[in-house]
């Protein structure tokens, strides 16, 4: 698999795609960024025969880069959050850019754009498929993907983490509030009682100085 990570073939990833040819749940030839060539790879592989690409997975071309026109960047983050191999950086609404050696060209970054500031750059001429993406270049895509992986799980635990304190503080919280109200009550009612003792014993000393 070429390892761009761009879900056309209707996985969320490469390897999700690979498992589903192995457990025969799903076509070889619905991968645009391996091409034909990509398809002979597969039909090798798995000892099926040769299929035209699907065009509803879209067609095989050039590679392509995204590029930000950072002019009209205004710092929202979405791009970052949908690159699968981290390779663009920037800070919340501060102007993003694009580490080109890194882009695997999926365009996952495009439709999440609000302002429609980032355009696919064909960088590669008339080479298309594996003719412009190297088993070196998808190695280096793998890795990327995984540590993405790998951090984007950390950061969701750490989330976890920091909710489940909080929660776990605004519990503390009301449990010490329930005391108080609880306390508070309690000595409302107490002083109620007390109150109506004294006036019971009033009334009774009232009635003991009665002729």
């Amino acid at each position: 698999m070429p390892q761009t990570q761009c879900t056309r073939c209707g996985y969320p990833d490469c390897h999700g795609y690979a498992e589903a040819m192995a457990d025969g749940s799903a076509d070889i030839n619905r991968c645009p960024p391996g091409g034909a060539e990509g398809i002979v790879r597969l039909a090798a592989l798995t000892g099926r025969p040769p299929l035209p690409l699907d065009p509803q997975r879209g067609h095989e071309g050039p590679r392509a880069l995204a590029v930000i026109d950072e002019n009209w960047c205004i710092g929202c983050t979405l791009c970052i959050k949908a690159c699968p191999v981290d390779c663009i950086v920037g800070a919340s609404k501060q102007m993003h850019t694009v580490v080109e050696p890194l882009c695997t060209g999926c365009e996952l970054c495009v439709p999440v754009c609000p302002v429609d500031c980032i355009s696919m750059e064909p960088v590669t001429g008339d080479r298309t498929g594996w003719a412009a993406w190297s088993e070196d270049e998808a190695a280096q895509a793998r890795e990327r993907y995984a540590f993405h992986r790998l951090r984007v799980a950390r950061e969701q635990r750490e989330n976890d983490e920091r909710l489940a304190a909080k929660a776990a503080h605004k519990l503390a919280d009301l449990q010490a509030a329930s005391t108080l109200v609880d306390a508070d009550v309690l000595a409302r009612k107490r002083a109620v009682i007390e109150a109506a003792m004294q006036r019971a014993r009033e009334r009774g000393e009232r009635s003991d100085d009665k002729p």
